[in-house]
């Protein structure tokens, strides 16, 4: 029987600590470890089923985690969790050779909202749009995730992000 969670700062300390030792487990030891944790939670745990789908991802099991991410998503997943799995799932999705859906994810995601995931969710997405043939958009969408983490050129660089969304390409 499981008890009632509401955020156990003890379980969030123990699950923060089973990631920290990933290296130290092998692959199936590692999501025993995850399960174990996700296990003392409700049943319809959002957050189970977000830290399941990790583990599966880490351990090369995206088509585990595609699921479990979807299920954190469905049950009402928050803050940077929620920004976390929506980035992960499309990250499994393009693994799984399903580019078309990641963009079409990151991009909902980044019309949706903003905060400190902003670079991670734009290089991901870079990524499935080059996946997609979409070259030029990609190096726009890395470098607008670029910009405000250098030293000097931020405006510059937004710029020539903007301005490379904009060009058509000139390959053919």
């Amino acid at each position: 029987m499981h008890r009632a969670f509401h955020g156990e700062p003890n379980w969030e300390r123990r699950v923060a600590q089973a990631w920290l030792s990933i290296d130290e487990h092998d692959e199936a030891e590692f999501r025993a470890l995850i399960e174990s944790l996700a296990a003392e939670l409700p049943e319809d745990s959002a957050l189970a089923a977000f830290e399941r789908g990790c583990a599966h991802d880490s351990t090369g099991q995206p088509e585990r985690a595609v699921p479990e991410y979807r299920r954190a998503l469905e049950l009402g997943l928050t803050g940077v969790r929620r920004r976390r799995a929506v980035c992960q799932l499309a990250s499994s999705l393009r693994n799984l050779g399903r580019p078309e859906e990641s963009v079409e994810l990151l991009t909902a995601e980044l019309a949706r909202t903003s905060d400190l995931m902003d670079g991670a969710v734009r290089a991901t997405l870079a990524l499935a749009l080059t996946d997609v043939g979409r070259e030029r958009e990609a190096v726009s969408v890395a470098l607008t995730a670029l910009a405000p983490h250098l030293p000097r050129y931020q405006r510059s660089m937004a710029n020539y992000a903007r301005a490379l969304a904009e060009q058509p390409s000139t390959a053919g």
